[in-house]
């Protein structure tokens, strides 16, 4: 789903007027009633994250899901024969042998969670007062409204840097475990 489209619907369930919250606070939960996740301070960021976070986690799931059809039944039998529970199961076969796939996809989503500016540009504008600011918004904000391209671009250094060094822990970490991909 485009983000522009899934953070207009979200902007339109989390209104402070019509949303979720004055229809849960119109059934019996009262301190639902002057609630605003995109307006209050406190709440803003962590609303804004758990949009991103919904917008990849059916990605996720299939992928987790085909890494795990992918292991070999017979280890589930061996495991049942040698007398193993289901999370003897789980912590022996299921998580040495998705290994591969859950660091990968930490790692994307640590590299997606730099790719944020579009849910907060569109739902919060870094707003409300710079409770929802990350790297990416300050540097738009640098480059295009206050016109410091050089502040900007130093940034965007740091965000390539971040990045690199996420990218070369996990390439570390992948060669020093031997993990398969």
């Amino acid at each position: 789903m485009a983000t522009v489209v899934s953070a207009a619907i979200w902007r339109q369930i989390l209104s402070p007027t019509s949303g979720l919250a004055p229809a849960l606070a119109g059934l019996g939960i009262p301190w639902l009633e002057d609630v605003n996740f995109l307006g209050d301070g406190r709440l803003a960021l962590g609303a804004v994250a758990f949009i991103n976070n919904w917008q990849w986690w059916g990605f996720l799931v299939v992928i987790f899901l085909a890494a795990m059809q992918s292991i070999e039944p017979s280890l589930y039998e061996a495991a049942q024969m040698d007398g193993a529970g289901s999370w003897r199961e789980f912590w022996h076969i299921t998580l040495p042998s998705i290994r591969p796939t859950f660091m990968f996809l930490s790692l994307m989503t640590v590299i997606w969670s730099f790719l944020v500016f579009d849910y907060i540009y569109i739902l919060t504008q870094g707003g409300p007062a710079g409770a929802t600011d990350v790297l990416s918004t300050v540097m738009y904000r640098a480059a295009f409204s206050e016109q410091q391209a050089g502040y900007a671009s130093a940034i965007g250094v740091i965000l390539a840097l971040i990045s690199a060094a996420t990218v070369g822990g996990y390439l570390y970490l992948r060669r020093r475990l031997r993990w398969e991909i």
